[in-house]
């Protein structure tokens, strides 16, 4: 007791140090990476851009959560972020740039979080670099940059850390409550992620606290509960509300938060079988992973500036997105393959994977001489919680069968903390001599030099071979004279070792700052210089319209006639006049089918404009701008209708949402396969006046095809003069081949 009380007077005198001046430099980086030009994407991601505004309008919709302003159908997350990013819009103004500055500020509190964990055992150049790693890890400002959810996410997780640490030094059982409460919150931004973090607080807390086995059972179980019970808390209220009084849950196939937590949400992210139908049933792994081009494809189109040629980009593009088994091994949404080497593969390594090498020498320089049976230092707990971190997370992400690249950032702290701990061991360790353990410090800098040339070779055509000859060439030089002068003590040995820091940190750095140098994705974000495309493909060349994302892809309402020959082709399909075509081998004809959730009976999604001219970047993997035409026609011939129109899925309906803060309806949620709708229910809004227009692309039907039968077989086609565009300056997205119907029953 007395251990911990003069810990506590220690923390506070710290506290009343000013503040480190080496800290600052590091704050500004993370705060130029986070927040630099955010204020040019326009609409971030526009499912969940579109959310915000409809949260805006009443507390109904804020708190579901609800996708549209009608109240509809709710997002397929639960709210938090949402809310957070709802507030931000409401003091700032709605736009682009205030929804994403709740992420970007989390991923700078991140930073200093990571900085405050790791300076107070490992010492403060132990939390200096450790806070540089965090900052300058690729994947952290590509996240922090947009509106999903991850950025926020870990910094809550972070404050939860904070909270363990603290309850392990004062022994008080309200930090540790508080902590595990935070993870509940946590949940309630992306469920089960959320948990991931649960071995190392457990662990650490059974392994550093100093009270008694009874005491820590009992203050486990007791937090625990606090933490399921304000995990289901939203959730529980929801699911307990009439489905007539409050929007359908997003994403589900039965209407429920619980089952889209541990579904959707959850196991699903596991399993891979996150393709469904919307009568409810799983499609084969392989058929998702041969027609999940769809989202990718959403993203494609982002704004960037960039020397290489669109046919390279569709090239490369169409090569990354084949199934596996067809020759291609980056898998689905270029996540690799499964595997123990899956996070050195090409498109996970380089969002996450550059320090690797250099955190397993220090986890073995931090683990040296340490006894099953301890006694254990204080640096050997909590390099065991930052353990207990990274190896179930990288086991997961080494094993699932789904996920974005930007889930990754889930491993940045823990590496983030080893690289910052272990620099400074590992320096110790080789200034004094101390036997093998003094080989570590050059072998981590060596092996890992050796890792940045592979996972950059790849990109030789992007960045040159220069860079990546320099960080292999550096990183040997440097390795073998730190390994030369190894019984040296002066101040060019300290030099060799700064230099050497810096070395492994610059192609990072480079990374990190590929969103702003490239254009970054909204919708799928990650880093590299390709980072554009969303699919780690060769980046857009984004000289006009044209040639960005799919070339000639049109809007709802829009005129396909300048679709380029190539226009709109998937991946093993082909081109009709920019008309999207399925995979080689779907069994699903004429359907589309979306990753995580199932057909996607809409177009594909538009993809926002990329024009090098324009001041606003419209990169958020939807169609961002609007058919005006087909909006003026629907506005003038609106008589009192709830609905300005329907649509089948959100793809089409989050652009009017956002322009014009009016209800659209997404009869089929996210994807369009979603069971909300039945021909009876449809016919009960129609006689209620509440819809009367219906905006049907040529693409499949999915779980909403009695519904669209329905439509077709009892409305009238609205001749496409009065709403279709045809200005040759048309937006990019899908093909136009759709048809707006209207259907009035008295």
């Amino acid at each position: 007791m007395k251990h911990m009380n003069s810990e506590v007077k220690e923390e506070r005198t710290s506290n009343k140090n000013r503040i480190d001046l080496f800290l600052v430099p590091i704050v500004l980086i993370a705060a130029f990476l986070n927040l630099f030009k955010i204020w040019t994407d326009e609409y971030a991601n526009a499912y969940y851009t579109a959310a915000v505004k409809s949260m805006l309008q009443s507390f109904h919709n804020f708190f579901y959560a609800s996708f549209d302003p009608g109240g509809y159908v709710t997002i397929d997350k639960p709210p938090v972020v949402f809310w957070i990013q709802t507030i931000s819009a409401k003091i700032f103004g709605f736009h682009g740039w205030s929804v994403i500055l709740p992420q970007a500020l989390a991923g700078i509190g991140s930073v200093l979080l990571l900085y405050v964990l790791v300076k107070r055992t490992f010492g403060v150049w132990a939390g200096r670099f450790a806070a540089l790693a965090m900052a300058l890890t690729p994947i952290v400002p590509a996240v922090s940059r947009t509106n999903n959810i991850d950025s926020m996410l870990v910094f809550t997780l972070l404050v939860a850390t904070w909270m363990l640490f603290r309850a392990v030094r004062t022994a008080k059982f309200g930090w540790m409550s508080a902590a595990f409460a935070m993870i509940g919150v946590a949940f309630n931004m992306k469920m089960l992620q959320a948990y991931m973090v649960l071995p190392a607080f457990y662990v650490f807390y059974v392994v550093a606290t100093k009270i008694t086995w009874k005491k820590k059972i009992a203050f486990l179980t007791t937090a625990t509960a606090l933490m399921l019970a304000v995990s289901v808390s939203w959730a529980v209220v929801v699911d307990s509300t009439s489905a007539d009084k409050r929007p359908y849950m997003g994403s589900s196939q039965t209407n429920s938060v619980l089952e889209l937590a541990f579904g959707y949400n959850g196991i699903n992210r596991l399993t891979g079988n996150t393709s469904v139908t919307g009568s409810g049933h799983k499609q084969p792994a392989q058929t998702e992973q041969q027609t999940a081009s769809s989202e990718t494809k959403q993203t494609s189109n982002s704004s960037a500036d960039s020397s290489q040629s669109s046919n390279q980009r569709k090239s490369s593009s169409s090569q990354k997105m084949q199934a596996p088994g067809g020759g291609n091994q980056n898998g689905m949404f270029n996540t690799g393959n499964p595997g123990p080497f899956r996070l050195f593969q090409k498109g996970l390594s380089d969002q996450i994977s550059w320090l690797l090498p250099f955190v397993i020498f220090s986890i073995v320089g931090l683990f040296a001489g340490v006894k099953f049976k301890g006694p254990y230092t204080t640096k050997q707990k909590e390099s065991l919680f930052w353990l207990a971190w990274l190896l179930p997370v990288a086991v997961f992400f080494s094993i699932a069968g789904f996920f974005h690249q930007y889930y990754l950032i889930m491993l940045a702290p823990p590496i983030a903390a080893f690289a910052g701990a272990g620099a400074v061991a590992l320096w110790s360790m080789y200034k004094q001599h101390n036997g093998w353990k003094s080989w570590l410090l050059p072998g981590g800098i060596l092996t890992t030099a050796a890792l940045q040339v592979y996972i950059m070779s790849p990109y030789v055509s992007s960045i040159g071979v220069a860079p990546i000859a320099g960080v292999g060439a550096l990183g040997v030089i440097l390795a073998l004279v730190l390994a030369v002068r190894k019984q040296r003590k002066n101040s060019l040995t300290n030099y060799l070792g700064a230099a050497a820091m810096v070395v492994l940190l610059a192609m990072p750095a480079y990374w990190a700052m590929t969103p702003i140098i490239y254009g970054g994705n909204s919708m799928l974000p990650s880093a590299d210089p390709d980072s554009s495309s969303g699919m780690g493909g060769p980046p857009s060349t984004a000289t006009n319209s044209k040639q960005s994302g799919f070339n000639g892809m049109q809007p709802p309402g829009s005129s396909s006639g300048n679709s380029s020959s190539n226009g709109g082709q998937m991946p093993g399909g082909s081109s009709n006049n920019g008309q999207m075509q399925l995979p080689s081998g779907s069994s699903n004809s004429g359907q589309m089918q979306m990753p995580g959730g199932s057909s996607n009976n809409s177009q594909m999604p538009n993809s926002f404009s990329s024009k090098s001219s324009s001041s606003k970047r419209k990169s958020g993997g939807m169609n961002a701008e609007v058919n005006q035409k087909l909006l003026n026609y629907l506005t003038k011939n609106n008589t009192g209708e709830k609905y300005l129109f329907a649509t089948t899925d959100s793809t089409s309906a989050a652009p009017y949402i956002i322009k014009t803060g009016k209800p659209v309806m997404a009869m089929g949620g996210f994807s369009g396969s979603d069971p909300i709708l039945t021909v009876s229910k449809l016919k009960a809004m129609i006689k209620k006046g509440e819809v009367k227009y219906f905006y049907l692309s040529g693409m499949g039907k999915g779980g909403q095809s009695d519904v669209i039968t329905w439509i077709k077989d009892n409305s009238k086609e609205i001749p496409s003069s009065k709403w279709q565009s045809t200005s040759s300056s048309a937006q990019q997205g899908p093909s136009g081949n759709g048809t707006l119907y209207e259907i009035t029953l008295k």
